[in-house]
């Protein structure tokens, strides 16, 4: 069963708890900031990418790498160094952030109505999800219980957030090590609430959507299936779900995770999925850590269904893992060809790195 508390910050901000057992009513919210948040993005167009940019200078004013005695995303232990989260017996959290890069509440400035670029406020939903109270732990350590209820309260989120009007697509994401451009080392991620479909998702669900309108079958079904037959680059395979690093990985290391049977997003997995969803992120994140014994870099995407009313059934929610990987004596980095040309060269075979993830044994 799943428990839910929403409490005032003294800033004005939401702090939401989740947890399996029930929350005691007298936890008080805390804030490192006790001033009202007046965070007024906005976007730009970029004419010849056809796509919005956002900007939010407040951004340069967030925390970054703290000492752990003043962690912002660990309980509060003194009032004179008030964090992000309560003390008290709960597991899971989410709040605003503090340092949006979109906000409901936002305006349209005088400066920005005289910009010779359309320009429009960024009128979106920035969260932060803290997957534990535990700063030494990680997405992979937790127990698979805790893996699920982080599931669930995903699926929760998108949901309330996406029940809003202006809001077209939610996307939660984990950045996870300083090569990703982590500013806390806390086990958390983010939830970005987008008023319109990102250019990468809307790319991804023509695509998906052409392929259902020509064959009336789902394309990563299709892709899926294809991957199953071929067996090489499966990572973790159950009734339920299958992870495997895809024939196309623009990254080494790259690995998709994917309910077999097709749902529209996260909020749409059966509790059976769940489950097997959640042995299969603690797999790959094991395993990913256990190729090199120690933490290992990547960003996690939700690829979704968008939230904009319509029906999507050529959409297949699943997560994608691009990994900054470790190779002797360098990192693989984004650079010139895929930055400023979108091809992506990857030096090494999938074939090879699935082998590579497959003889890593974890234990769940």
């Amino acid at each position: 069963m799943l428990y839910k508390t929403c409490l005032p910050k003294p800033d004005g901000r939401k702090l939401l708890l989740y947890s399996r057992s029930s929350i005691a009513r007298n936890i008080e919210a805390p804030s490192p900031n006790l001033n009202p948040i007046r965070a007024n993005p906005h976007l730009r167009w970029h004419p010849l990418l056809g796509e919005w940019v956002a900007y939010a200078s407040h951004r340069q004013e967030r925390t970054f790498l703290p000492p752990p005695e003043y962690n912002p995303l660990a309980p509060t232990r003194s009032r004179d160094f008030p964090t992000e989260l309560p003390e008290g017996d709960y597991e899971i959290a989410v709040f605003d952030n503090l340092f949006p890069s979109m906000a409901l509440s936002a305006e349209l400035t005088q400066e920005g109505s005289q910009l010779s670029t359309p320009t429009r406020p960024a009128n979106g939903c920035c969260e932060v999800i803290v997957f534990s109270q535990n700063a030494e732990t990680s997405l992979g350590k937790l127990p698979l219980g805790q893996i699920e209820l982080l599931l669930e309260v995903w699926a929760d989120r998108v949901l309330e957030i996406g029940g809003r009007e202006e809001i077209q697509y939610v996307m939660p994401f984990e950045n996870r090590g300083i090569e990703m451009g982590v500013t806390l080392h806390h086990p958390h991620g983010q939830i970005y609430a987008y008023p319109f479909i990102p250019p990468t998702p809307a790319r991804e669900l023509e695509n998906q959507k052409k392929y259902y309108e020509k064959t009336g079958r789902g394309l990563m079904s299709d892709f899926i299936a294809d991957e199953l037959k071929d067996g090489r680059r499966i990572i973790f395979h159950s009734d339920e779900v299958i992870a495997f690093i895809p024939a196309c990985a623009r990254y080494p290391y790259e690995v998709w995770i994917a309910p077999k049977t097709p749902v529209a997003t996260v909020s749409d997995l059966s509790p059976s999925q769940r489950k097997d969803f959640a042995r299969a992120l603690k797999t790959v994140t094991l395993k990913y850590d256990g190729l090199w014994n120690k933490a290992f870099p990547y960003l996690m995407i939700f690829k979704q269904a968008p939230t904009d009313g319509r029906a999507h059934p050529e959409s297949h929610f699943h997560l994608q893992f691009y990994p900054a990987y470790r190779a002797p004596n360098r990192l693989k980095y984004l650079a010139g060809t895929e930055i400023g040309a979108g091809m992506f060269a990857n030096d090494s075979l999938p074939e090879a790195k699935a082998e590579e993830l497959r003889k890593v044994e974890v234990s769940l």
